[in-house]
């Protein structure tokens, strides 16, 4: 087994199947229970759609042949088996070859509602569903490929654009329209799902210049988010020039953070 920061990921056997404890299986039983109550009416209706073609299980962690047999079906995906945190380089790489990174690991019940690695849940439960959707699929496809041309200083910028889309995206048809989540990062936690769709944090329309030149921080709940119109958009933002917009991204700078820095907020 290889060992993260904090947890121990589990090395899949010759036919891609992972070895869960009862205790492992119980954890993604609690988590997939409180989640999927949240869910309809808030979560968009591709990742609903997503969620019925997997089939995952309820009871027991899902094993990733299980997962990759309906991915590749739908999109030509599949999931790569990989320890906790990767480098930017190999998560590019990935993507690039539409291969969806998944930790073989799951969150301690000390840390049930928030953590910094994204666990399996987060990865299974939260992206899986979407990369059933062709626009989803081929937007990641694309990322990759960037990604893995781009320099690491551009790699920064581009990091910006997977955070406020595939992470933590939002949805809206119209402005009377109800609001939808897209962003796996939200779909997989529970506190975020509510707060996404409330008062409190700002929302805007998707304009690739300002979400390139957006800062933010993992360890707290976003105080901005970004609207597309419908998941099609994706689409249309993998038509535009992005690394284009990255080079203007460079040159104007980062928008001033509507958030306190870690260590002044560490210290309140």
């Amino acid at each position: 087994m290889s060992k993260s920061t904090q947890y121990v990921s589990h090395q899949i056997d010759a036919n891609g199947y992972i070895d869960y404890s009862e205790q492992e299986h119980d954890i993604w039983q609690q988590l997939y229970a409180r989640q999927i109550t949240n869910l309809p009416g808030r979560a968009c209706k591709a990742y609903l759609d997503g969620i019925d073609a997997l089939w995952m299980s309820v009871d027991r962690i899902p094993q990733l042949p299980e997962i990759d047999s309906v991915l590749k079906q739908a999109t030509g995906w599949e999931t790569a088996a990989v320890p906790a945190l990767i480098s930017f380089g190999k998560f590019f790489e990935l993507l690039a070859n539409k291969r969806f990174p998944v930790a073989t690991f799951i969150r301690s019940k000390e840390e049930f509602d928030y953590l910094q690695e994204p666990d399996i849940f987060h990865e299974i439960f939260g992206h899986c569903p979407l990369l059933t959707n062709p626009a989803f699929a081929n937007f990641s496809h694309l990322y990759g490929q960037l990604g893995l041309a781009a320099s690491k200083e551009d790699r920064v910028f581009l990091a910006r654009l997977y955070w406020f889309t595939v992470e933590f995206g939002l949805m809206q048809s119209a402005a009377n329209e109800p609001l939808n989540i897209y962003g796996g990062g939200i779909l997989s936690s529970p506190g975020e799902t509510m707060y996404a769709l409330g008062d409190e944090p700002e929302r805007k329309p998707f304009e690739l210049l300002d979400v390139l030149r957006t800062p933010y921080r993992i360890d707290i709940m976003q105080p901005i988010y970004y609207v597309i119109e419908h998941i099609d958009y994706l689409d249309e933002i993998g038509k535009m020039d992005i690394m284009a917009h990255v080079q203007k991204a460079k040159a104007l700078g980062l928008f001033e953070p509507k958030f306190a820095p870690k260590a002044i907020a560490q210290a309140n």
